[in-house]
């Protein structure tokens, strides 16, 4: 019965873990907001209610996602790697829907009280975004209908985008250009679908 219980129980964590891992694929529809919304309904409703509460835009939680992590909610950077072979650690803690860094992840969970909080769950992670990109409002004057600018401070954090930092990353400038194309695109297309 003993032996009989744990083969079960190991069934049941591998087709638990199988489920899991489809949850985090990306949607089949990454370029049609309304496609993306009727695939996934809860990434959507997780994002209007992170709009109701924070201000920020879908279509720029939208966009700024798409770059980050395109909807994979377990994504996380890649490794580096010395001589080309000998692992040395992943490029940054950056995890989950948002990329969210370990340490503001912790300074979100503390200033919102959300301690049950998982980067790996888009309500959370579109809570996350909202939350960050209202204190980069407040921070640095950045509007929340604002892609772009709202994009490079993702990126770069508060400091460094009050710094400047992004001037000197040609490669990053193209991205938040292609962040906030993407952005206008979304909220033209979910406008027709609304």
């Amino acid at each position: 019965m003993k032996r009989r219980t744990l083969v079960l129980g190991a069934i049941c964590a591998l087709a638990a873990g199988c489920g899991q891992r489809g949850s985090f694929s990306a949607p089949r529809s990454l370029d049609d907001a309304c496609a993306l919304g009727r695939e996934r309904p809860n990434y959507l409703r997780a994002m209007q209610r992170a709009e109701r509460r924070w201000g920020v835009p879908v279509h720029v939680q939208m966009a700024t996602f798409h770059q980050e992590s395109r909807l994979v909610g377990d994504a996380r950077p890649p490794f580096r790697y010395a001589l080309d072979v000998i692992p040395m650690g992943r490029m940054s803690s950056a995890y989950g829907y948002s990329q969210a860094l370990d340490g503001t992840w912790e300074e979100y969970l503390t200033a919102t009280g959300n301690r049950r909080a998982q980067r790996t769950n888009i309500e959370d992670a579109a809570d996350f975004m909202g939350w960050y990109m209202t204190l980069t409002r407040e921070r640095n004057g950045i509007p929340l209908t604002d892609a772009r600018n709202q994009y490079l401070a993702y990126h770069e954090g508060h400091a460094g985008y009050a710094r400047g930092s992004y001037n000197a990353k040609p490669w990053l400038l193209g991205v938040a250009d292609r962040v906030a194309a993407r952005a206008e695109v979304y909220r033209v297309q979910l406008q027709s679908c609304r």
